[in-house]
């Protein structure tokens, strides 16, 4: 039948600003594993026939593969077993949703890929289907306060060079020999900033503003430094700085598909926060993961909750509220040049922020200073990088993005995903050829911006 004259005629693409839809984690149906293998198959018949994200991740071609190499060359005679193929793949980072699907909700197809790969996980989960190891290396406030009063002992263990014990770990636990893995610190983030940093009186900001750094389990635990550096910056703008770090954001639990676990973190992390931002503080997250969870996960998994969107609205990234804070107030004086240039590495998770490169355009606030950026994914993906049976995906995936970066030939490597950083840099490491440069320094863009003003 012909449309009516009024009627809306179909729209092609993404012609309109995309959303999401809230998680409904909280609705049985949401963990029927029948109805959630229903939804792959429509939503992967159409990722057949559009095929544009053939190049984000070994999720897609892992799909389509599948597809070719069938009886019929179409899905109908995929084995609905192989799904897990395709979700097994999938880091959740964001990417298809964000730059490249066009049947992204407001779309009538009303895709969301990363959010029925999360769906299928948490179905999967509630059907006692758990990964012991990974589920382990998810605590991370656990693992962070057991490795504190060990933390030489802690880092000896887990180095590369400890070939012996390297190999137990693989063998036991899966955890790939040649991951370089994060170390841990005696004195965290919350230790060496106990006391909060006097704000400069002479700061264009001074009186005006006040931040409390989310400092997330990995810079509490593992870079302490970022923290630090964060807080001498904004601190020397005239910032009230106090540090808080109720407990993690829930990134590894939402990867394995506890959204239960995840909405507990964030009611009890927006409960801490909540006084502070009727004080008057914004919050500064030290990771776009964390950033990222804080201002559009968490709203999703709990739509309804006040002080979740209270929070929500007052989170900023670091890079980007110096950026912010440099074009409404100005900033401090005395930046000076970073010799040998800076590739600054735009994650994922960053991006999916929707606020652009804002670490770049903060580092390029320094005078004299070459900046770079590259945008493909590093890989990682949580455990995706350390995991003997993921690790061969997050090194294919992550080699055109090391491979840019050996190509800009800078002296400092940066990235506002840590992991994503240390991944790139061992890639680099590892690969290099006898007469190849000097692999760059690894540091999280707020650590240079200190540099630069040597207060670091």
């Amino acid at each position: 039948m012909a449309d009516s004259p009024t009627s809306t005629p179909p729209r092609e693409g993404s012609l309109d600003a995309p959303f999401r839809r809230p998680i409904l984690w909280q609705d049985e149906d949401y963990y029927d594993l029948a109805k959630v293998e229903a939804e792959m198959e429509r939503v992967f018949d159409i990722c057949h026939g559009c095929r544009r994200c053939f190049n984000l991740c070994d999720s897609f071609p892992k799909l389509f593969d599948m597809v070719d190499e069938s009886p019929t060359g179409e899905l109908d005679s995929v084995d609905k077993k192989d799904y897990a193929k395709v979700a097994d793949a999938c880091t959740l980072c964001d990417m298809c949703f964000l730059t490249k699907c066009p049947y992204v909700p407001p779309h009538e197809f009303d895709l969301d890929f990363p959010h029925l790969i999360l769906r299928y996980r948490a179905a999967k989960r509630r059907a006692g289907e758990k990964d012991f190891v990974r589920e382990q290396l998810g605590l991370t406030d656990r693992n962070g306060k057991l490795a504190r009063p060990v933390a030489g002992l802690a880092n000896w263990a887990s180095a590369r060079e400890n070939t012996p014990l390297r190999k137990m770990l693989d063998a036991v636990a899966g955890i790939d020999a040649e991951a370089s893995l994060p170390q841990y610190h005696s004195k965290t983030a919350a230790d060496r900033l106990k006391t909060p940093l006097a704000p400069n009186p002479e700061g264009p900001a001074f009186g005006l503003r006040k931040v409390a750094l989310y400092a997330t389990c990995f810079v509490d635990y593992n870079a302490p430094d970022t923290a630090v550096a964060a807080a001498k910056v904004l601190a020397l703008q005239g910032v009230e700085v106090k540090l808080v770090y109720p407990e993690c954001c829930g990134m590894p639990q939402l990867e394995a598909g506890d959204v239960a676990d995840v909405a507990g973190k964030a009611r009890r992390v927006a409960a801490v926060f909540a006084p502070l931002i009727d004080e008057g503080y914004q919050v500064v997250a030290l990771t776009a993961s964390c950033g990222l969870m804080m201002k559009f996960e968490w709203p999703l998994i709990l739509p309804e909750d006040a002080a979740v969107k209270q929070l929500s609205a007052a989170t900023r990234d670091v890079s980007e509220y110096v950026v912010e804070l440099s074009k409404s107030l100005g900033l401090a004086p005395g930046l000076t040049p970073v010799e040998g240039g800076v590739t600054f590495h735009h994650s994922c998770h960053s991006r999916a922020q929707n606020m652009g490169a804002k670490s770049a355009e903060m580092l390029r606030l320094i005078p004299e200073t070459k900046v770079d950026i590259v945008e493909r994914c590093s890989g990682h993906g949580g455990t995706f990088g350390v995991m003997k049976d993921t690790r061969p995906m997050a090194l294919k995936v992550g080699r055109p993005a090391a491979r840019q970066v050996a190509t800009k030939a800078n002296a400092i490597l940066c990235s506002d995903c840590p992991l994503a950083c240390k991944h790139l840099g061992q890639i680099l490491a590892d690969e290099a050829k006898p007469d190849s440069p000097k692999a760059p320094r690894e540091a999280h863009p707020v650590e240079i911006f200190a540099q630069a003003y040597g207060i670091r």
